[in-house]
């Protein structure tokens, strides 16, 4: 690949930021229904009533406009960076695994791995498979970053055969295409924040806490104390900004409108064939994935290579945890 190739790349991303602002400002125009977000399943549920003037209307379009204009540049860059870095003679299909929980380990793994397959000039594009719930948010929005990097220069296609939930789909979101087993279960958009209070079960054992802090929030979800107002809000609203920047890889990954991927953060799991043309585009097998991709990159008979899936997770969630993972493997992964 040539040096020069990243410089292209930062020009992308630059537009990407750009989109993602207008997609920023877009939300809290339209109105504030994620701050006062509830799933629907919540037993305090009050209906919210969102009045717009011609005004609102008016800047929806404009924003809409503007970010549309921007995708439409991102597209022909994308183009120009594809056409640049098409594999010559044989094309190679790489497949990547990301199986399990993700946390630190699996980001030091696939991390490089996508970097070098960016680099490597007779791989054509990359089939992503994926197996997962998700995991913690840091690891899960790195590699979703690099899958960003790497689609501008080479086609990707997301594969799950069973499951891409949470941080698994948010990774899914970053490719061109996603293809599905019809009854893997996709989706679960949204966070969950885990913390535990043993504070009386410490006092039950007569173990006793000195804490010596330098500032009143040093301690915040410590498990000896529960939690006080305040904290609640803060922890509340570093949820919400999670769960707004989830909303936009999808908004942005999947082409679908803001309102109409707020329908699918509910936190649960759909089967892919009930939302096919939404959130994932195909349903079939990983071969289907790997014909589909062979078909973006106008080839036959492509050399395909399965990469190693990396090391086994040592994922456990310790303490007071923001996490991108389905809410059904939290409790199974809780550790003292």
């Amino acid at each position: 690949m040539k040096a020069d190739i990243w410089k292209y790349v930062s020009a992308v991303l630059i537009l990407l930021l750009a989109v993602s602002s207008a997609a920023v400002v877009l939300l809290y125009e339209q109105n504030s229904e994620l701050k006062s977000y509830s799933p629907t399943n919540s037993t305090n549920i009050s209906p919210v009533v969102v009045e717009t003037s011609l005004n609102s209307t008016c800047n929806d379009t404009a924003y809409r406009l503007q970010i549309e204009e921007l995708q439409s540049q991102i597209r022909f860059l994308q183009a120009q960076l594809r056409t640049k870095n098409a594999p010559k003679g044989n094309t190679t299909i790489a497949i990547v695994p990301i199986f399990g929980l993700i946390d630190d380990s699996t980001a030091l793994h696939v991390i490089p791995l996508l970097r070098s397959i960016a680099e490597n000039d007779s791989i054509g594009g990359v089939v992503l498979w994926i197996e997962s719930p998700g995991g913690y948010v840091g690891a899960v929005r790195e590699i979703y970053s690099t899958v960003r990097k790497l689609d501008m220069i080479k086609p990707v296609v997301a594969y799950t055969g069973g499951m891409a939930a949470s941080g698994g789909y948010y990774i899914a979101v970053a490719a061109d295409k996603i293809v599905a087993d019809p009854l893997a279960q996709v989706g679960s958009i949204g966070v969950i924040y885990v913390h535990y209070d043993l504070q009386k079960n410490y006092e039950m054992n007569g173990i006793k806490v000195d804490v010596f802090k330098t500032g009143p929030y040093k301690d915040m979800g410590a498990e000896w104390r529960g939690l006080t107002a305040q904290e609640r809000k803060i922890i509340a609203n570093q949820v919400n900004t999670y769960f707004q920047a989830f909303l936009r890889a999808v908004s942005i990954g999947r082409n679908m409108p803001l309102n109409e991927t707020k329908e699918y953060a509910t936190g649960r799991t759909w089967f892919a064939i009930n939302v096919t043309g939404s959130l994932v585009d195909e349903t079939g097998s990983i071969d289907d994935a790997v014909d589909l991709l062979s078909k973006m990159l106008n080839v036959t008979n492509p050399r395909v290579v399965v990469y190693n899936g990396g090391p086994p997770s040592n994922f456990g969630i310790f303490g007071s945890t923001a996490l991108l993972l389905d809410p059904r493997y939290v409790n199974a992964y809780i550790r003292g």
